[in-house]
C-alpha cells in the first residue's frame, strides 16, 4: 500500500528565545561551600533479585537481604540500616558515608545504589479564592457532568493520599468540625498511618531539622497540603464537593507540620497503601530530574502493573515555578512506567468587564476579594510606552500624587518593586482597586500582604492579569474614559489563562526519552479544604492540585467501569483480540490538548512534552467506545531515522467507524540553557512541525473489531539539533465514533551529543580538598597529597548537565595510567538542579581491589550518556584529575 503523507511544510519559525549560551560567562571559582553539594549520605541499596510484586517469594527476598547484611558485616562496611523493602522494591535504605558507600556499591549482589532524595513538601502558590473556584475546576474536566448527568461519585472506590496527612476532623471528610473530636478510622478516612510525626523535618539546611520520625496510628494533618489534596479528590461536606465525593480515603502521612521527607519513607507508604487495598493512589510530591528507574518510580510502576491506578504530579519546575528548571525536569514517581504523570492547567477565572469584553483575573492574596458587581473608571500609572518596554520602568514604586487616583481603579505593570508597594501607593493616592498586569507570560499571581509584616495593610482589592490584557487596557485608558465593571462570571482562554498550561508546570521528557507528562488537569488556583486550625479552606496552585483532580477522575471511571484499572473491560473474544484497554489509555485517548500558553493567539498547540495528552475529560473517558494503542509515542532520537509505529484502533461499538487520519504539531523547544544563569530554561521555542505520513489517509474499523494503520514520524530537518519536538496524531470520525488523539514527542539529533560533564558556572570537574574549619571545598589545580586519615581525603566535584546512565569513578596509576580499580559506580543518575549545581564524592584510598598502597594516582571519571551504548566509546565522556598522592602516615 502506498504511503499517504499528511500535508505539512517542513519549515521552522522561531517564536521565542533567550540569550545565547556563552562559555565566557563561566567563573572559575577556587572554593565552594560543602553545604552546596547536591549529595546525600542516605542511599537505597537495590539488590539483584526480584521483589515480591514481580513474582519472588517473601522468603527468597528476605534470604537475599540477610545474605547481603552478612556479607557487608564480613567486609566490615560501616553503615546504618534505616528500613528494608520486599514487596515493591528489593533492597534497603541506609545511611552511609561517601567512602563506605563506594564499598557497598562494589559488593556482590548489589544491582544499583540510588540516592535517597530529600523531598521538600511542595509549596504551592496561595492566593485568595472561593468555593466557586473548585466548581470551575470540575467544569474544566467535565467532572460536574459526570456527577450530575452520569451519576458518578466514586462510590465504592478507595483512594490513597500519600502526603502530609488529612485533617480527620474537617467536615469535608465527615469530621465533627472540632479538633480531636473525630475517631480514626472514620466513615470517610478508612485507613492510613503517620510515618513521621509532627516535628519531623528531613531538610538538614532547615532550622527545624529533625530527621527522627515518631510514627503513630493517627495520620492527622497540621501542614495543610494533604488536606487540600484530599479535598480535591473527595470532599463532600463543609460546603465543598470534590471530583469524586463518595470515595473512601486512605491517609499516609510522610511530611511533618513543616519541612521535608525522604524518598524511603514515601516508598514505605506505598507498600502500606498496597497492603490496605487502595485502588487509586495519589502522590502530589516527587524528586525532580529523575529516571524511571528511581526506586519510588519503580515501586509505583509495579503497583500500576498490579492494577492500582497510580497518579503523581510531574513537578512545579516550569519556567514560572518557584524553583524554575528546563527540559527533562519531570520528577519521580511521575516518570514511572504506567504511572500517570500529571501536568497543571490554570483554572477558569472570575472576570471583570471593560467595554463588554471579559478579562479573567487572579485575585491577590493578603487583600480583600474583588466585588462581584459595581465598578469604577480606570487610570494608568505607567508611562505611555510602559507595556512596550522590555524591562518595566518604575511603575507606582514611589508615592503617587495625593488624590491622583481618587475613586479610580489603577492599572499598574509588574516589575521594579514588590506587589505590596505598588498596591499600597495606589491606595494612598485614592484608588479603590488595583489591576496588576504581567511583564512576562501568564497572569500575575500576586501576594499584596504587608511587607514588612508590621506595615499598614492594603484594604482594597488587587487582581492580576496577563501582559497582553494589560496592553489592551493601557491603550484603552489612553484613548479616553474606561469603565471597569466587576462580575462573578467565569471565563477561560481567550479571556484569561483558564485552560492553559500553568507557568509552574514542569517540562518532560523523562531521561530515557519516554513520553512524560502523560496528561493534565486543573491545578492553577484551586479552592479546597485546609486544616481547621489554619482557617479550614485555601486556594493553592501547583501540580500538587492537578494530580488529585486526575486521581478523582480515575475513581469516577472505576465506578463506571470497575475493570478499567486492570484493562479487562469489553475484551473482544477471538484469535485477533486486541490489547486490553486500561485507565491510562482511556484517559490519554480522550484528553484535549490546549494552545500554547507562551503565545495563545498564535493558535499553536502547547508542547506535548509539557501538557501531555492535554486536559483530562472524564465524560469522554467513560463514554468512548473507540480506543487507540499505544496511547502515546516516544520517537526517541531522530539520529536513528524516522519513527515507524503501528497503531491499533479498537471499536467496541455495534456499528463500524470510519476515521480520517491527521496530525497537529505542538511547539518545539530548543536545548536547555547551560553554563550560565541561575536556572535551566529552554533557549528558544520553534514552530517546527514534524513530517507525518500514514499507510492510509482513512481507516474503517469494523463493529466490535479492530483495524491498524502505520504512522511514520520524521523530525523537521531544519529544527536545531538537541531540541525536543512533538505533536498529536488525530483520528477524526466521519460520522459515528469518538475523536481520538495520540500524543508523541522526541529528540532532534543525536541524544548522546548532549554534554554531561560540563564546566557549569565554576569550571567543573574539580579535584578538591575539604577545609573543615571553613567547611569549604578548595580546588586543587596541581598535584595534591592526602593522608587518608579523617577528612583529609580527596573529593571529586562534578556538575552534571544531563542525566548519566552510568557514573564510574576509577583509580589509575599516575605514571603508567594502568587501571588500579573501581572506586564507585552508580547507574541512572539525575542531573544537577541548576547550571551551578554540583555533586561531591570522596575517596578513602580503596577500590574494588582493596586498599591501594601509598603512591601517586589519578582519579578518572567516566560517564555513559543517557540511552548510550556502553560498547561505543563515543557515548562516554571522561575526565582525569591532577595527580593524587596517597601518603598514609606510618603505623606507630
Amino acid at each position: 500500500m502506498s504511503a499517504w503523507k499528511f500535508s505539512v511544510k517542513p519549515v521552522v519559525l522561531a517564536i521565542g528565545m533567550i540569550g545565547a549560551i556563552s562559555s565566557a560567562s563561566v567563573s572559575l571559582a577556587q572554593s565552594l561551600p560543602a553545604a552546596a553539594a547536591e549529595s546525600s549520605q542516605l542511599w537505597f541499596v537495590e539488590l539483584a533479585g526480584r521483589p515480591v510484586a514481580d513474582g519472588a517469594s517473601l522468603a527468597a527476598v528476605q534470604a537475599e537481604q540477610n545474605a547481603f547484611r552478612a556479607a557487608a558485616s564480613q567486609a566490615r562496611v560501616q553503615y546504618t540500616e534505616r528500613r528494608s523493602f520486599n514487596s515493591l522494591f528489593n533492597g534497603l535504605a541506609v545511611s552511609v558515608s561517601a567512602a563506605e558507600r563506594a564499598k557497598l556499591a562494589r559488593m556482590a549482589g548489589v544491582k544499583a545504589m540510588h540516592p535517597i532524595e530529600v523531598v521538600h513538601a511542595p509549596t504551592p502558590e496561595q492566593v485568595a479564592g472561593s468555593v466557586q473556584d473548585l466548581s470551575r475546576a470540575l467544569a474544566l474536566s467535565r467532572a460536574d457532568v459526570a456527577q450530575n448527568s452520569l451519576g458518578l461519585t466514586g462510590a465504592g472506590i478507595k483512594v490513597g493520599i500519600i502526603d502530609s496527612g488529612i485533617d480527620i476532623d474537617h467536615p469535608a471528610f465527615g469530621g465533627s468540625g472540632s479538633n480531636g473530636g473525630t475517631p480514626f478510622p472514620s466513615t470517610r478516612i478508612v485507613a492510613g498511618w503517620d510515618f513521621v510525626g509532627d516535628s519531623f523535618n528531613a531538610d538538614p539546611s532547615s532550622a527545624s531539622y529533625n530527621p527522627t520520625p515518631t510514627p503513630d496510628e493517627r495520620p492527622d494533618d497540621c501542614g495543610g497540603h494533604g488536606t487540600h489534596v484530599a479535598g480535591i479528590v473527595g470532599a463532600n461536606g463543609g460546603g465543598l464537593k470534590g471530583v469524586a465525593p463518595d470515595v473512601k480515603l486512605g491517609a499516609y502521612r510522610v511530611f511533618g507540620c513543616n519541612g521535608s521527607t525522604t524518598s524511603d519513607i514515601i516508598l514505605a507508604a506505598l507498600e502500606r497503601a498496597l497492603a490496605d487495598g487502595m485502588q487509586v493512589i495519589n502522590q502530589s510530591l516527587g524528586a525532580s530530574r529523575q529516571w524511571p528507574q528511581y526506586p519510588t518510580a519503580q515501586a509505583s510502576a509495579r503497583l500500576a502493573r498490579k492494577g492500582v491506578v497510580m497518579v503523581a504530579s510531574i513537578g512545579n519546575s516550569g519556567p514560572g515555578g518557584s524553583q524554575p528548571d528546563g527540559l527533562y525536569a519531570a520528577g519521580a514517581p511521575g516518570v514511572g512506567d504506567g504511572v500517570i504523570g500529571v501536568a497543571s492547567f490554570d483554572n477558569a477565572q472570575t472576570a471583570f468587564k471593560v467595554g463588554g469584553t471579559p478579562y479573567g483575573y487572579n485575585a491577590a492574596s493578603g487583600v480583600p476579594l474583588a466585588p462581584l458587581s459595581g465598578g469604577a473608571l480606570m487610570a494608568r500609572t505607567g508611562a505611555a510606552n510602559q507595556p512596550d518596554l522590555g524591562t518595566t520602568a518604575p511603575d507606582a514604586c514611589s508615592a503617587l500624587p495625593e488624590g491622583s487616583l481618587t475613586g479610580r481603579i489603577a492599572l499598574i505593570r509588574r516589575g521594579s518593586c514588590g506587589f505590596y508597594n505598588k498596591a499600597f501607593n495606589a491606595q494612598m493616592a485614592g484608588a479603590v482597586a488595583v489591576v496588576l498586569y504581567n511583564n512576562q507570560a501568564g497572569a500575575v499571581n500576586a501576594n499584596a500582604a504587608p511587607s514588612p509584616a508590621n506595615a499598614p495593610p492594603v484594604t482594597i482589592p488587587v487582581v492580576g492579569i496577563t501582559a497582553a490584557q494589560g496592553k489592551v487596557l493601557h491603550d484603552t485608558i489612553g484613548a479616553g474614559d474606561t469603565l471597569l465593571s466587576w462580575t462573578g462570571d467565569s471565563v477561560g482562554y481567550p479571556f484569561g489563562t483558564g485552560g492553559l498550561i500553568s507557568g509552574f508546570s514542569s517540562f518532560g521528557l523523562a531521561a530515557d526519552l519516554s513520553f512524560k507528562p502523560d496528561i493534565g488537569g486543573p491545578g492553577g488556583g484551586i479552592y479546597s479544604a485546609y486544616p481547621l486550625e489554619s482557617g479550614g479552606y485555601a486556594t493553592l496552585s501547583g501540580t500538587s492540585m492537578s494530580a488529585p483532580h486526575v486521581a478523582g477522575v480515575a475513581a469516577l471511571v472505576l465506578q463506571a467501569i470497575p475493570t478499567a484499572a486492570t484493562g479487562r473491560d469489553s475484551v473482544i473474544v477471538g484469535r485477533n483480540a486486541p490489547p486490553a484497554i486500561n485507565m491510562h489509555t482511556r484517559l490519554l485517548n480522550t484528553a484535549k490538548p490546549k494552545v500554547w500558553s507562551g503565545n495563545p493567539a498564535s493558535g499553536l498547540l502547547d508542547h506535548s512534552f509539557r501538557q501531555g495528552a492535554g486536559m483530562v475529560d472524564v465524560v469522554a473517558a467513560v463514554q468512548s467506545q473507540q480506543f487507540v494503542l499505544p496511547a502515546k509515542i516516544s520517537t526517541g532520537e531522530s539520529q536513528a531515522g524516522p519513527t515507524v509505529q503501528r497503531l491499533t484502533i479498537r471499536n467496541d461499538a455495534a456499528v463500524p467507524v470510519t476515521y480520517q487520519l491527521g496530525h497537529t504539531a505542538g511547539v518545539a523547544a530548543r536545548r536547555n540553557n547551560v553554563n550560565v544563569g541561575i536556572s535551566y530554561a529552554p533557549t528558544g521555542y520553534d514552530n517546527a512541525p514534524a513530517t507525518v505520513s500514514f499507510s492510509s489517509p482513512t481507516l474503517v474499523v469494523p463493529a466490535k473489531g479492530t483495524a491498524s494503520v502505520t504512522v511514520t514520524i520524521a523530525a523537521n530537518a531544519a529544527l536545531l539539533d538537541s531540541s525536543l519536538y512533538g505533536g498529536y496524531i488525530t483520528l477524526t470520525p466521519q460520522g459515528d465514533g469518538s475523536p481520538i488523539q495520540v500524543p508523541y514527542a522526541g529528540f532532534k539529533g543525536d541524544y548522546q551529543a548532549l554534554q554531561v560533564l560540563s564546566p557549569g558556572t565554576s569550571g567543573f570537574p574539580w579535584l578538591a580538598r575539604l577545609n573543615t574549619s571553613t567547611n569549604q571545598f578548595q580546588r586543587q589545580t596541581a598535584a595534591a597529597s592526602f593522608t587518608m586519615v579523617g577528612s583529609d581525603v580527596p573529593y571529586v566535584l562534578l556538575h552534571l548537565d544531563h542525566h548519566p546512565r552510568t557514573l564510574r569513578i576509577e583509580a589509575l596509576d599516575a605514571a603508567t595510567l594502568a587501571p588500579r580499580g573501581v572506586i564507585s559506580e552508580e547507574h541512572f543518575v539525575g542531573r544537577s538542579g541548576t547550571p551551578n549545581g554540583f555533586v561531591s564524592s570522596a575517596w578513602n584510598g580503596t577500590t574494588n581491589n582493596g586498599a591501594l598502597p601509598n603512591g601517586d594516582y589519578l582519579i578518572r571519571v567516566s560517564v555513559l550518556k543517557a540511552q548510550g551504548n556502553a560498547a561505543d566509546p563515543t557515548h562516554w565522556e571522561t575526565w582525569s584529575s591532577v595527580p593524587v598522592q596517597i601518603a598514609r602516615p606510618a603505623a606507630p
